[in-house]
């Protein structure tokens, strides 16, 4: 998810309880994968560890199209915020962003291509566990971009097992950028096509970022 990680990203570190009816010790390694849903609505909570700052959003992920719809959620409690609905046009090669209160919009160039929220086939398989504790039913394995030469990982996804879902993304890109996104009520299929039309406004859309802060 590198085009992400600069407006929107990734995990929480994945710690679950064993259920106690499994064995701890897995008697098998997966030698693939699974594969994520090409489309799906739901929510998020993203961490930015440099800012301390989390954002909740309502997310439409279209992979078929590679089309990705973001939208923030308001907070009572920071009045000089400012917040956004983001639309990502991959095969546009164009984001929009939108000022949900006045509706004023910019338009700019995506500079990264389409990075899909799933596995990489070439991820290393890191563990398998239940979510929670007794009576929890959420199985999940986690995969990582770790390989022999690189100390540390820069990306852990944690998916679900029965229909690879995501559940959870951590990103460390550099010093600079480390986050984490959690996914949550996730529905398959888009149920609105049209929340990746931009809005009139864009039509005379700024070439240039909106400011976030309000005040």
């Amino acid at each position: 998810m590198s085009w992400f990680v600069w407006i929107f990203l990734t995990t929480m570190a994945g710690s679950a309880l064993g259920h106690p009816t499994m064995d701890v010790a897995r008697p098998y390694k997966p030698t693939q994968p699974c594969l994520a849903p090409l489309q799906w609505e739901g929510r998020s909570v993203q961490y930015n560890h440099n800012t301390g700052r989390n954002t909740r959003a309502d997310m439409s992920y279209d992979a078929k199209n590679q089309r990705l719809r973001i939208l923030e959620q308001h907070k009572k409690h920071t009045p000089c915020q400012k917040y956004f609905e983001f639309i990502f046009l991959f095969q546009s090669g164009l984001m929009f962003q939108i000022e949900t209160k006045t509706q004023q919009c910019s338009k700019t160039t995506l500079t990264g291509p389409w990075d899909p929220y799933d596995i990489p086939s070439n991820s290393t398989f890191e563990d398998q566990y239940f979510i929670g504790g007794p009576g929890d039913v959420l199985e999940v394995q986690e995969w990582s971009d770790r390989k022999p030469a690189r100390k540390h990982e820069a990306w852990v996804g944690v998916y679900t097992l029965k229909d690879c879902y995501p559940v959870q993304e951590t990103y460390t890109l550099n010093s600079s950028v480390s986050t984490s996104t959690r996914f949550f009520d996730l529905q398959l299929g888009i149920s609105d096509p049209s929340v990746f039309v931009p809005p009139p406004t864009c039509q005379s859309a700024s070439p240039h970022r909106l400011e976030e802060e309000g005040c």
